[in-house]
Formats: C-alpha cells, sequence, structure tokens
C-alpha cells in the first residue's frame, strides 16, 4: 500500500445520495437494494450536511419489531413515512478532501472513530466517499512493500 496515495484515486465517486427532506422510506429502499453502509446527506448545490449509516437505521427498525416482526414492520413502515432524512442524519461530519493522503484515512479508520468519510472540495460540495472497505481493497489490491 502506497501512504501518500490521494484519496481522489481510490475512493467512491459513484454515490447514491439523498436530500434532507427526503423520508425514511427512501432511506429504507435505498439500504434494501444496495450494498453499502452509508448514505450522504446533500443540501443546496450538493453540500454535504449529514449521513446516516446502515447502523443507525437499524437502531431504528429494531426499535419497534422487539417482540411482533410483522406488526413492527408495518409501524416501521408507516412511521419511516413521516420522519425526515433531516431528523435522523448525524449532522457532525469529519470530511477530507481529494488530495488527503491514505494514511489520514487509515490513521482515523484505525481510532475507530468512523468507518465512512465523506470527501468533500474545497466549497463543501460532495465528490466521494472513503470507507473502511475502500482502504481494505486498496492495501490488498497492491503487491506487498518490503520495509528493508
Amino acid at each position: 500500500m502506497y501512504y501518500n496515495t490521494p484519496l481522489s484515486e481510490i475512493m467512491t465517486k459513484d454515490l447514491v445520495t439523498i436530500g434532507p427532506n427526503d423520508t425514511l422510506e427512501v432511506v429504507d429502499f435505498i439500504f434494501n437494494n444496495n450494498d453499502f453502509r452509508h448514505i450522504p446527506v446533500v443540501g443546496d448545490e450538493g453540500k454535504i450536511i449529514g449521513i446516516i449509516s446502515k447502523s443507525d437505521y437499524f437502531l431504528l427498525c429494531s426499535g419497534m419489531t422487539l417482540f411482533n416482526k410483522d406488526a413492527g414492520e408495518k409501524k416501521n413502515h408507516r412511521f419511516f413515512r413521516t420522519l425526515l432524512a433531516e431528523e435522523v442524519m448525524k449532522k457532525e461530519l469529519v470530511t477530507l478532501n481529494p488530495d488527503t493522503k491514505v494514511s489520514v484515512a487509515a490513521g482515523i479508520f484505525k481510532e475507530n472513530l468512523f468507518h465512512a468519510i465523506p470527501v468533500v472540495d474545497e466549497e463543501n460540495v460532495l465528490v466521494g466517499m472513503i470507507s473502511t472497505i475502500d482502504l481494505l481493497n486498496y492495501a490488498y489490491d497492491q503487491p506487498a512493500v518490503n520495509f528493508k
């Protein structure tokens, strides 16, 4: 792995995003039909304003399905039609820029603070995401480094 590689070379660029006024019904659909674990919430002009993780989504789901799965799922469906993304998204974000080195992202992930970090340009417009999976794919797609 090359520690000085910029994130722009390994980040995920093809993102599915939602707006702050999208309902959790949209989030439910996205998570149930895709393999990723984070949905960025973007506002005007593509600027990042929050993020919803699959873990947070599961916490919302499990609160109503603890004892009666079928009844809980019906309640979730009704509840998700009224709850907005801006009401549940994480608003305190750490962002990186495309020129940030892989080693910086690895350090943040090692501290176990986050599992995905939005990558933004100088105007705070979302241009990609870097996740622990992106970093692992990069690390194990490279030949082993000899540290002699």
